[in-house]
């Protein structure tokens, strides 16, 4: 006898509720990392732009240590190893509050930071010097110029690639079930072991991860005609 697909049979009772919470921990997962990613790659930018040598080769060192260690491996430092070098009063209040999320999302944004630094520094390079020379010639500062004249423009530019970033950490975040984070692969692989519904599990995650990703790619096609609309 051949085998049935029968994806109905996963889509009912707790199961669905663990495709739903997997689902809606992944999108806060990669909320959470995207906003300390985009925060601490504006501020990576920032350094990294200013004239002085020691600040800028901090920076390129952190860019090359995270686009060169595997991530998975970065995950497990901070799980692992990070905790034991806290005080124990903050390694008791990260314990109570969620840190196998916590700690990813700090793993997962930092490491993106990285890419997201050298996107916005990519940018900012294709606007003409004569833009930052002239602002700081009407009395703005080093921080103003970037603020209120190069970094707008250079997030403009760079929205394509920084669409891409955003793609490439949520898939991503499918690397934090293995220090136990109940994103949708670690729901998935639950509903696998107690249904035994291999191919119906993951062929729903796969549409889950399908859709979800289509829909970062709608947005992202949106802010880019919307930019260029403003240009105009």
């Amino acid at each position: 006898m051949g085998y049935v697909f029968d994806p109905a049979a996963i889509l009912t009772g707790r199961y669905l509720d663990w495709f739903i919470w997997g689902t809606a921990t992944t999108i806060g997962l990669t909320i959470a990392a995207w906003v300390l990613g985009m925060t601490m790659g504006i501020l990576l930018t920032l350094v990294r732009m200013v004239p002085f040598r020691p600040l800028e080769w901090l920076v390129a060192l952190y860019v090359e240590f995270h686009r060169n260690v595997p991530l998975l491996v970065q995950i497990f430092v901070w799980y692992f190893a990070i905790p034991q070098l806290l005080p124990r009063t903050m390694r008791v209040w990260i314990n109570g509050h969620h840190s196998e999320f916590l700690l990813a999302t700090v793993a997962l944004g930092l490491a993106s930071a990285a890419y997201i630094s050298e996107d916005l520094r990519s940018g900012i390079r294709s606007i003409p010097k004569t833009q930052y020379e002239a602002a700081r010639s009407i009395g703005f500062s080093y921080l103003q110029a970037m603020s209120s004249v190069i970094l707008p423009q250079a997030l403009r530019i760079v929205i394509p690639p920084l669409i891409n970033q955003t793609l490439l950490l949520f898939k991503n975040t499918s690397l934090a079930m293995a220090i136990g984070v109940a994103e949708l692969t670690y729901r998935t692989r639950e509903v696998d072991s107690y249904t035994f519904k291999t191919f119906e599990a993951f062929a729903i995650a796969t549409v889950i991860y399908l859709a979800i990703s289509f829909a970062i790619m709608a947005a992202g096609n949106y802010a880019d005609r919307r930019f260029k609309l403003e240009v105009r």
